[in-house]
C-alpha cells in the first residue's frame, strides 16, 4: 500500500501546499530550511495537526479528508521519532519501548518480551532497567526508534532524529539508523534540514522552501543538478541561470559562461567551488572564462578555505564562490576587498535544461 499526502494546511500567513507518496520500503527525506514547512507536514500526517484541504491515505483507507474524515494520530499505524525523543523520564528503557504495545493492547508479559527483544537488536539490552536521564544521546535515540518500531507501523516518521546528538555520536549513530531502514518493511519519511542525513538515508529527496516542492528526485540527482540556490549551497554548488547559444551562455544577473557541450535556450550551469583558480595577475594563456573579482569573504569550509568573490567592474558571475588550500591563501595573501582574476575550465561546468 502507498502512502498518498495531498497536504493543504493554511496557518496565519503561511500555506502548505504539497503532493508526497510514499511506497512501501523506500525512505523519503524532506529537506528544507527552517520554516519551510517540513514539521507541518509531518505534523499533518501523523493526525498531529489537520489539513485544510486535501487527502491522506494509506492505500484505500483515508486518514484525513476535510471536513467530515479525521483518524486521529492513536489510530494511525505510525511510529513517531521525535527530535529530542520524547522518552518518558519515569520508565524504565524497557518499559518506555513496550509502551506503544502495551498502549495497543498487547499484555504486559508480551510486551516486555517483545521490547527486550527490540533492545538487545540495537546493542541496549544492558540498560533495559536504565531511566533516559542516564542514557547517553546516542542510546535515547536508539530507544525511541525502537519504541516506535516495536509496534510493527505501516509508516515511521522521523522528526530531525538525529539533530539532539554531538558530531561524535551522530556519525555511528546515523549508519546504524540506515541499517535499521534498509529492514524496515513499511514507508518512512524523514525530516532534516541536514543534507548529509538526506543524502545518506534517503532513497528520494522532497526539497521544500517556504511550502512548496522546489525539487524532487534521487540524492544523485539532486546532487548534480541543484535547481533552487538552496539546493546548490546544500549540495556546495555554484548555479547560475542563463540563456544558452552554442557554447555562449549568457547569465540573467549579468556576465557571459563559456561552455564544452553546445547548448540552446534556457538553462542552468553548475559548477564545484574546487574549480575555480585565483591569480593576483591576469593569468597567461587563454582561459575563455576569466573575471577581476574582489574578495568580499572568506571562511574556513571543512578542509579547505572558501572565498566569496564579486565581481569588479566588469559583467562576470554576480556571487562567485571559490575552494582554496591554506597555502594558497598564504600565497596570494588573501584578504577582504582584495582584487583578483578568477579562471574556469569550460569543461568543469556542467549545463542542464532550466
Amino acid at each position: 500500500m502507498t502512502l498518498y499526502a495531498d497536504l493543504h494546511v493554511t496557518r496565519d500567513a503561511f500555506r502548505l501546499d504539497l503532493d508526497l507518496t510514499v511506497e512501501p520500503g523506500e525512505v523519503v527525506a524532506l529537506l528544507g530550511p527552517n520554516g519551510a514547512g517540513k514539521t507541518t507536514a509531518l505534523r499533518a500526517i501523523a493526525g498531529l495537526l489537520p489539513i485544510t484541504d486535501g487527502s491522506i491515505r494509506l492505500g484505500d483507507t483515508l486518514w484525513d479528508q476535510p471536513p467530515r474524515t479525521f483518524r486521529s494520530a492513536d489510530h494511525r499505524p505510525i511510529g513517531v521519532v521525535f527530535q529530542d525523543y520524547l522518552l518518558f523520564d519515569h520508565l524504565s528503557a524497557l518499559e518506555n519501548v513496550a509502551f506503544g504495545l502495551r498502549a495497543r493492547g498487547t499484555d504486559k508479559r508480551t510486551a516486555r518480551a517483545e521490547a527486550a527483544r527490540w533492545l538487545n537488536a540495537v546493542g541496549l539490552a544492558e540498560y533495559a532497567k536504565t531511566r533516559p536521564r542516564s542514557l547517553s544521546g546516542g542510546q535515547a535515540q536508539r530507544v525511541a526508534l525502537v519504541r516506535a518500531l516495536a509496534t510493527s507501523p505501516e509508516l515511521l516518521l522521523l522528526d530531525e532524529p538525529l539533530a539532539a546528538l554531538d558530531a561524535s555520536t551522530t556519525l555511528h549513530v546515523r549508519a546504524e539508523l540506515g541499517q535499521h531502514l534498509q529492514r524496515y518493511p513499511g514507508r518512512t519519511l524523514l525530516v532534516t534540514h541536514d543534507p548529509l542525513d538526506a543524502m545518506v538515508l534517503a532513497d528520494r529527496l522532497v526539497i521544500v522552501e517556504n511550502g512548496q516542492i522546489v525539487q524532487e528526485g534521487p540524492p544523485t540527482e539532486i546532487a548534480r543538478r541543484p535547481r533552487t540556490d538552496y539546493v546548490a549551497q546544500l549540495v556546495g554548488l555554484n548555479l547560475y541561470r542563463g540563456t544558452a547559444d552554442n557554447t555562449t551562455v549568457t547569465l540573467a544577473d549579468g556576465g557571459t559562461l563559456t561552455i564544452a557541450t553546445p547548448s540552446q535556450g534556457k538553462v542552468f550551469v553548475a559548477f564545484p567551488p574546487s574549480a575555480i583558480s585565483l591569480f593576483t595577475e591576469p593569468p597567461t594563456g587563454t582561459p575563455r572564462n576569466t573575471w577581476p573579482m574582489q574578495v568580499a569573504g572568506i571562511e574556513q569550509h571543512a578542509h579547505t578555505v572558501r572565498v566569496r568573490l564579486i565581481p569588479h567592474n566588469t559583467p562576470a558571475p554576480a556571487t562567485l564562490l571559490a575552494d582554496i588550500t591554506t597555502a594558497a591563501v598564504a600565497d596570494l595573501h588573501l584578504s577582504p576587498g582584495q582584487l583578483l582574476h578568477a579562471t574556469l575550465k569550460a569543461t568543469e561546468i556542467q549545463t542542464y535544461p532550466a
